[in-house]
């Protein structure tokens, strides 16, 4: 039955591509119609906007902070305060400046969620053929289900909620048990997931790398060292997100042992924004008519009071933009801080570069995520070398000898000439960040350097600071050196 289904809905997104530029201009009228008589329409004098133009005028640019003051309305048992009614969830994540946020979810805005990760499984199934995995077992890997109460607003993490809206038919398949994602303690709730799943035939398995690679090395663990091809012969697809997948590749498809397809998505507690619709190919499509309008501000105006926003008619290929969206849940104008990097814009696919704050620019090299994955990569695949997990800072107060870049890199096979590879590394950054070149030639920095790291380090260091597991992901860069210093401990001498 799912192989009807998936072609219409296939051939629905494949229309959706020649109309995203209008059905964008459509989901913008219905947005300021829907926030029509809420508090925040009456703030900013929504009931004039006419067009785009007006609603950048009326609308400024705001992140959790500035959303607060509606956030707390909302809470105190007020209605009609982002949008009409009140949520019906509030998804709690945990911010980097404002301590633990609470996302609006509101009847309007569910579907999304819903439909994106349904739409990237039944596309996947539509240009492979294969439906034969929904037959067996899955892992849907989720937060706790159980819900706390805010404001009198059931509240919990976005994948919690999301997990009460997986299919009914699909409710026998669905691993581990409702009683074990209600664990809390991340080592306990791994461990029985591996008890639940380790003689199942599984044939999906969906999470964030650093989880599943975890999750693999303790399955192997347990099983004599064993594949995970050779545990779960049947296992056709994992479904990836949350962070970029090409650090964790060599790594994760050693531990796995075989072929397996990908599926990589783009969701958040701000909404499910892109899904990968077509095997093997480059970048996201942008999911342009799911109750989302999106702004992009180029990513070196981000920081700027008066920074240029830009409808998706004007984005251009290869530049890095920062993502804004306005959507059915109540957010106006908000940045998630996500980067963005567009690969396509027939149709619009993208591919995720770092988040707004992680990034070095100790010297005005504005180094990003994206930069050091990649320099990172490729001198691990010319050294043919494992990287397990890692992160970047400055290195400022030094004596006698200049700043640098400091690497803290665990890796599963240490390279042989460690220089050389710091070497190539340094390299291949230089490369892709001219203003990294510019400081390394004109003696303002040294090269970068790296710190080899002892098993296990980035597990422990999140233990240690309590957001091992979930969701939870090491910034691959800090402007400071609270996580440098923290690692010092696990330096392997």
């Amino acid at each position: 039955m799912a192989r009807p289904y998936a072609y219409i809905v296939h051939n629905k997104v494949r229309k959706g591509m020649h109309t995203a530029v209008a059905d964008q201009q459509a989901v913008l009228q219905y947005l300021i119609k829907g926030g029509g008589n809420t508090v925040f329409c009456k703030d900013h004098n929504l009931k004039d906007v006419r067009n785009y133009t007006d609603f950048k005028n009326s609308v400024p640019i705001r992140d959790y902070e500035a959303l607060v003051p509606y956030i707390d309305r909302i809470k105190n048992g007020e209605q009609n305060v982002l949008w009409k009614g009140k949520p019906i969830y509030f998804a709690k994540t945990s911010g980097t400046t404002s301590g633990v946020k609470y996302i609006p979810i509101t009847k309007d805005s569910i579907p999304n969620h819903i439909s994106g990760a349904r739409d990237a499984l039944l596309c996947y199934m539509a240009e492979s053929g294969n439906t034969a995995f929904a037959d067996g077992k899955m892992i849907f890997l989720s937060g706790s289900p159980e819900m706390e109460r805010v404001g009198g607003i059931p509240t919990g993490r976005l994948s919690g909620i999301v997990n009460h809206y997986v299919p009914r038919y699909l409710r026998s398949n669905q691993l581990p048990s409702y009683e074990t994602n209600c664990i809390e303690d991340w080592e306990t709730k791994l461990g029985k997931i591996v008890t639940e799943t380790q003689h199942e035939s599984m044939t999906l398995i969906s999470g964030i790398p650093p989880w599943m690679q975890m999750y693999f090395e303790w399955l192997a663990e347990g099983n004599e060292g064993k594949k995970v091809k050779e545990l779960f012969p049947k296992l056709q697809v994992i479904v990836h997100g949350g962070v970029n997948f090409e650090p964790y590749r060599a790594r994760l498809m050693e531990s796995i042992g075989g072929e397996v397809d990908l599926i990589e998505t783009f969701p958040a507690s701000e909404g499910f924004f892109a899904f990968q619709d077509v095997i093997g190919g480059e970048g996201l499509l942008l999911n342009t008519n799911s109750g989302i309008f999106y702004e992009f501000i180029p990513a070196n105006e981000i920081h700027s009071d008066n920074p240029t926003r830009l409808s998706l008619g004007d984005v251009k290929v290869g530049e890095n933009y920062a993502l804004v969206v306005t959507t059915n849940a109540g957010l106006w104008g908000y940045s998630i801080g996500d980067t963005v990097r567009f690969v396509s814009t027939d149709p619009y696919r993208l591919v995720v570069t770092g988040r707004i704050k992680h990034y070095i620019s100790a010297f005005g090299e504005h180094v990003i995520a994206e930069e050091v994955e990649s320099a990172l990569m490729k001198a691990a695949d010319s050294f043919n070398v494992q990287i397990t997990e890692f992160t970047v800072a400055p290195q400022i107060d030094v004596k006698g000898e200049l700043p640098y870049h400091e690497w803290f890199v665990e890796f599963e096979s240490i390279p042989p000439d460690m220089s050389s590879f710091a070497v190539a590394v340094n390299t291949h950054l230089v490369q892709r960040n001219i203003y990294y070149e510019d400081l390394i030639g004109g003696g303002i920095l040294q090269p970068l350097k790296i710190r080899s790291m002892k098993k296990n380090t980035f597990i422990e260091y999140m233990k240690s600071i309590g957001r091992l597991g979930g969701q939870n992901k090491v910034p691959r860069l800090s402007n400071d050196r609270k996580i440098a210093d923290a690692l010092s401990e696990w330096v392997d001498k």
